[in-house]
């Protein structure tokens, strides 16, 4: 079985052979740090709304710059190698940009995908993917459920 895991260089030519095939693609992003309820929820529901789920995963250092200087607390090789164990994600490739953008034109997901903490106007992607006729699902977070907020728990432990 080919990897999940894919480079920036194997992502077009899977997409080409996904599309190719009639396959319809989601796609979101994330940190995925301490991966919890929360997240699996998410990619679950994330996964019904096509037929392929690829997944931007956040690189160590640009985490560090918008998230904080202590995170993450997995590194990127452990986050998209659980990340890529659950049956819902198809594929997962790792990103060194400031947005997810560049993934999402070169990708051109028939759905993207966010949590519905964010309005659709300030969703990376959202303008071009509603262009070519694509859609942006928004979905719920599940209450309480946050690696920041495990990690605060830990931090008083």
């Amino acid at each position: 079985m080919a990897s999940k895991i894919l480079t920036k260089n194997k992502l077009s030519a899977a997409v080409r052979r996904l599309k190719a095939q009639g396959k319809r693609i989601a796609f979101t992003n994330g940190t995925f740090d301490i991966l919890h309820l929360g997240h699996v929820t998410y990619l679950q529901k994330a996964r019904t709304f096509a037929d392929v789920l690829i997944v931007g995963v956040n690189t160590d250092r640009s985490v560090r710059t918008y998230k904080d200087p202590n995170r993450p607390v997995n590194s990127q090789q452990d986050r998209i190698k659980v990340l890529t164990a659950l049956a819902c994600v198809d594929y997962a490739v790792l990103f060194n940009d400031p947005t997810p953008l560049k993934l999402i034109l070169e990708i051109k997901p028939e759905v993207l995908v966010k949590g519905a903490d964010w309005a659709i106007k300030d969703i990376v992607g959202a303008r071009e993917v509603l262009s070519w006729g694509g859609k942006v699902k928004r979905i719920p977070l599940v209450k309480g459920r946050s690696s920041t907020r495990v990690i605060k728990i830990l931090k008083l432990a």
